[in-house]
């Protein structure tokens, strides 16, 4: 999901520079400089930052919000400029900021804004023109690479990833999808070169700034040295590793059962393609191969909220009736007058759910295509978690108007839809009765398939980048070492010996796009530690996987307390405020899966787990 443009990460948005732009003046008046390197005219370039890049930020928003509802090339072109404009100034306040990186006296609010404003580009610009002008042609043509990829087979039917993708959510012929796999690899490739220069230069770029590369320069926004952030990383996924191991090794089995252990040997990493889905990160689409025999699904939500005549309408007002039973205030009229809940017929849209904060004040609004069916609920529910807080924290000043960390906004949306338990669908009148444990399995394995699958695709792509950005690997080496950590972390391995010229990496967007993913695997870890405490402060004694806090307003206060923070605290600090703990926990996702794990480890006795 998505949060709004410029407010979910702030200062996170990649030099991105249209290839034919119109010629306009982007002077904003009032930028002279930070001037000299002083504790006072510190805090004055800082005020002044803050004050251009809102305006600047909240102009980009609102043309972006007309281009996603109303796609033109106008639109497009529109929303270009104001992004480019937003962009540029960011990349001059950086530059500025680092400037200040010496300066004796400075008070720790201004330190920590200049750090932000300095670490907060993700891909920084050399100070040379004509490179920076190189850069922005390399990311326009990657994103163009990977946007207008396809593959063609030999009939001539060319299919996009989204049917290709279509391919390996559905098939069950290992050579159908042998090829859709290797024919969106076939996107990457001209990508790799490109890739490799655009290294250098946000290298350059970095070190200008004060960075001795890309990598560092992305971990020094973690509130903690650099180095020590990796190590970090390591310590929650060995935690969360156990469960994982497990969950691999039943879908092995079940897997070699299906297709047969010469093409799913029992001892060793599973083939990328057999897991039904295009990057092998998400293993829902292979549930029923994997399912619980014993068990069914004890209701069907979509057919409820059909036969309650649910529509776009009411789902969203079920979804602030959550947040109302919490005592969160109710949203403004004008969010129901200025969201879109349901595809125009007479326009293009960007369907994909987000949420946004216009004015980043009030003017909060979500935009989705919905649907009424058990995922959109779900998805409104944490689309709402993001306005909620936008809302909570917009009293801050413009930096710390977002969250703790990167993996905060998600995880807070995240930990709302996990109370979306039968516990909860009968208080508000959608069951009749709660439904007994013999389904607790099926429902846990479900989202371990999708959560506890991608745990570490979500921690291995940034550690290939960081790896890239130190120098560790060169082009002719990026594949080699993109494979050593699917098989590290994930124990899944290429289906065939990869070409010489392979940039697999490339054929997943963030990698061409330059979208931080540390983040998600963050707010996977989040997301279980607030849910379990929001869960201890409501009093609930039963198993984590069936508690919802809905109704309960002392949960509702102390999450708000914590969402009102924004980040203008150490996300550690911020942390603490909701769950005593100092330390992001990864025990809490080993007591909601518990009832998995134990099942799992009957399932696989006798077996060879481990690759």
């Amino acid at each position: 999901m998505k949060t709004s443009l410029t407010r979910y990460l702030p200062l996170l948005l990649p030099l991105l520079l249209i290839a034919c732009k119109p010629e306009i003046d982007f002077t904003v008046t009032g930028t002279d400089g930070a001037g000299e390197p002083s504790a006072e005219n510190a805090i004055e370039f800082v005020a002044r930052a803050e004050e251009q890049l809102a305006e600047l930020g909240q102009e980009a928003e609102r043309m972006a919000w007309v281009y996603s509802n109303f796609i033109t090339e106008d639109t497009e072109k529109l929303s270009a400029i104001a992004n480019e404009k937003f962009t540029a100034r960011q990349v001059e306040f950086a530059a500025e900021a680092a400037k200040f990186n010496d300066t004796e006296g400075l008070d720790s609010d201004t330190r920590r804004k200049l750090n932000m404003l300095r670490s907060g580009i993700v891909i920084p610009a050399p100070g040379d023109p004509a490179k920076t002008a190189e850069q922005s042609e390399i990311g326009a043509r990657l994103g163009g690479m990977y946007g207008k990829g396809e593959y063609c087979y030999a009939n001539g039917n060319c299919l996009d990833l989204g049917l290709l993708s279509d391919i390996m959510a559905d098939s069950r012929d290992p050579e159908d999808l042998l090829e859709a796999w290797n024919g969106w690899r076939e996107v990457s490739p001209p990508m790799r070169d490109l890739y490799a220069r655009q290294v250098e230069l946000a290298n350059e770029g970095a070190a200008e700034l004060g960075f001795p590369d890309l990598g560092t320069m992305w971990r020094s926004a973690y509130d903690m040295p650099p180095e020590d952030f990796p190590a970090e990383l390591d310590r929650l996924w060995g935690e969360v590793k156990p469960l994982y191991e497990a969950l691999h090794c039943h879908v092995r089995a079940k897997l070699g059962e299906q297709y047969g252990t010469a093409l799913v040997p029992q001892d060793g990493p599973i083939p990328a393609h057999l897991l039904g889905n295009m990057w092998a990160q998400d293993w829902s689409n292979i549930y029923s191969l994997v399912a619980p025999e014993e068990t069914v699904a004890s209701y069907d939500l979509t057919a409820i909220l059909k036969d309650r005549g649910f529509d776009a309408i009411t789902m969203v007002q079920a979804g602030e009736a959550f947040f109302s039973s919490l005592g969160f205030e109710q949203l403004p009229e004008t969010f129901w007058e200025r969201s879109l809940f349901v595809k125009p017929e007479d326009r293009d849209v960007v369907c994909h759910a987000s949420a946004w904060d216009v004015d980043e004040k009030d003017d909060l609004r979500i935009k989705m295509c919905i649907k009424v069916n058990a995922e959109d609920f779900k998805t409104i529910h944490h689309e709402l978690g993001h306005n909620y807080y936008q809302r909570a924290y917009n009293k801050e000043s413009y930096l710390y108007r977002s969250s703790a960390n990167d993996g905060f906004h998600e995880a807070v949306g995240d930990t709302i839809a996990l109370s979306i338990t039968p516990e909860y669908l009968q208080k508000i009148g959608l069951l009749e009765n709660v439904p007994d444990a013999s389904g607790d399995i099926a429902l846990l394995m479900k989202r371990a398939l999708e959560g506890i699958a991608f745990m570490p695709f979500g921690l291995l792509v940034d550690q290939w980048r960081w790896q890239v950005f130190a120098g560790e690997a060169g082009p002719e080496g990026y594949n080699d070492l993109w494979w050593q950590l699917r098989e590290k972390y994930q124990g899944v391995k290429a289906p065939n010996d990869r070409p010489a010229d392979a940039f697999d990496p490339g054929a997943k967007y963030h990698v061409p796009g330059n979208t931080p993913y540390t983040r998600y695997f963050l707010a996977r870890i989040l997301q279980f530690q607030f849910h379990r405490t929001l869960c201890e402060i409501a009093g609930d004694e039963g198993p984590v996987h069936r508690c919802s806090i809905y109704g309960n307003t002392q949960a509702g206060e102390r999450l708000n307390a914590m969402l009102e923070m924004g980040r203008s605290q150490p996300w550690p600090d911020v942390l603490e405020a909701l769950t005593g703990q100092h330390d992001m926990d990864a025990t809490a996702i080993l007591d909601y899966f518990a009832p998995l794990k134990s099942w799992l480890d009957e399932q696989n006795q006798g077996r060879q787990c481990g690759w």
